[in-house]
């Protein structure tokens, strides 16, 4: 296995990798049917086995302070994709690219990554694992049809909701816990980078 800069003729991979690699968790609707491109510079990295990519991490950082990271000092970088191809788990290929992507991320100056993920345990446990610390959360909360009655409604004409999706920042968790069968806490974890 190879670890290496992504190419523009890796993306059927990438996507492919990514796909696979979400299903099994919360995010398994976030489907892509291109890569994502980032204003501003950042890491791109697959693992490579045998002609496919089994792995992948993007990180974009910033060349000014929270221009693409929402917390901490200095410069970060926010870890937008990482993901491991299922037939590959469990062979330290998301920690070898994370290594990867932080030796680069320090040799470019920044001092910490940023990472946002959901409630599936096992990739709470992985963060945590790589000395990733929990610095905030809200919620992702999603409602479908009655589930929207006196939460969220239409002021257009002839315009039916039929489902939505919000960010919850609040405390009173009970008013959805009751009705909507889909909420996920959106957790952040923070990584200081050390310099060797």
């Amino acid at each position: 296995m190879i670890i290496r800069a992504y190419k523009d003729s890796d993306e059927i991979g990438w996507l492919r990798c990514r796909v696979l690699s979400f299903l099994h968790t919360a995010y398994f609707d976030n489907v892509l049917n291109k890569k994502e491109s980032y204003e501003n510079p950042a890491i791109e990295l697959v693992a490579e086995l045998n002609g496919q990519i089994v792995g992948l991490i993007d990180v974009e950082y910033e060349k000014e302070e929270k221009t693409v990271c929402s917390r901490g000092e200095g410069l970060g970088g926010m870890i937008w994709h990482i993901a491991v191809h299922p037939d590959y788990y469990r062979q330290g290929i998301g920690e070898k690219l994370l290594h990867a992507a932080e030796k680069q991320a320090i040799n470019i100056g920044l001092n910490r990554f940023e990472a946002w993920t959901r409630d599936d345990p096992w990739v709470r446990n992985w963060y945590e694992k790589m000395l990733f610390h929990k610095v905030h959360s809200y919620y992702h909360i999603y409602l479908e049809g009655k589930e929207m009655k006196n939460k969220i409604q239409s002021n257009i004409p002839k315009l039916h909701l039929v489902n939505a999706f919000a960010h919850y920042v609040g405390d009173e968790m009970e008013q959805f816990k009751t009705s909507s069968q889909r909420i996920h806490e959106c957790v952040c974890y923070e990584k200081y980078l050390k310099i060797q």
